[in-house]
């Protein structure tokens, strides 16, 4: 059986299987490990080995993404996140990581209502870029037209666009919203969005040009 599947615009796709979908059973043949490769590639960037690491203050920081990028992985940093609201968020990070149940969600909204501040968006990709392994970072569809051009600016190399839930087409009657299929097709680098959760909307995805599509909600399901 074909593992590729017509997207659409002359594109096709190939079938991608989780761990859930594949049992390992006893067989007359078996493979060396050496012969094995786990390399990937989206759009002109290669790695070594298929690991991306979810855009969050809690897995990815600027010294994160470049240890992962030197061993061969992806590291997305969230540009909404305290590294580009804070100079310096590490004994806050530090703090959030000490906070009880109770005091955490007030305590975090807080730290949260520093404004996104441009130049450090710019200081914390250039950072990542300076190490000479492949820049990624985040937004959300509603930061997304604030500070796209930002990004692109600073030089990085996968764009992507997250949220808990994202569509092809968002509609609304008091906000101007992104137009996706618009959006990845004037813009001069590699657009990931998601997520979603069923084929009908990730093919929709597909669709508007992007070059990768999170499957799964939130930061640390999507795959």
């Amino acid at each position: 059986m074909s593992t590729e599947l017509e997207i659409g615009r002359g594109k096709r796709g190939r079938r991608a299987y989780s761990l859930d979908d594949v049992a390992v059973i006893p067989s007359r043949r078996t493979r060396d490990p050496r012969d094995v490769s786990l390399h990937w590639q989206i759009d002109a960037f290669q790695f070594d080995l298929p690991y991306l690491a979810a855009p969050m203050d809690s897995v990815v920081s600027p010294a994160t993404a470049i240890a992962l990028g030197r061993l061969g992985m992806l590291g997305v940093l969230d540009l909404e996140g305290l590294w580009t609201r804070y100079e310096d968020p590490q004994p806050l990070l530090d703090e959030i990581a000490g906070l009880d149940d109770q005091r955490a969600t007030e305590r975090m909204q807080e730290i949260y209502r520093e404004p996104i501040k441009a130049e450090l968006i710019t200081a914390r990709l250039a950072q990542i870029r300076e190490a000479g392994v492949t820049v990624a970072g985040a937004l959300t569809p509603q930061r997304t037209q604030e500070f796209y051009q930002t990004v692109v600016d600073a030089g990085v190399d996968l764009f992507v666009i997250r949220g808990t839930t994202v569509s092809a087409e968002h509609v609304s009657n008091t906000t101007d919203p992104l137009n996706l299929k618009q959006f990845i097709y004037e813009l001069d680098v590699p657009v990931i969005v998601g997520g979603v959760s069923a084929y009908t909307p990730a093919l929709h995805l597909m669709r508007t040009g992007a070059a990768g599509v999170l499957v799964g909600f939130g930061g640390g399901a999507a795959s």
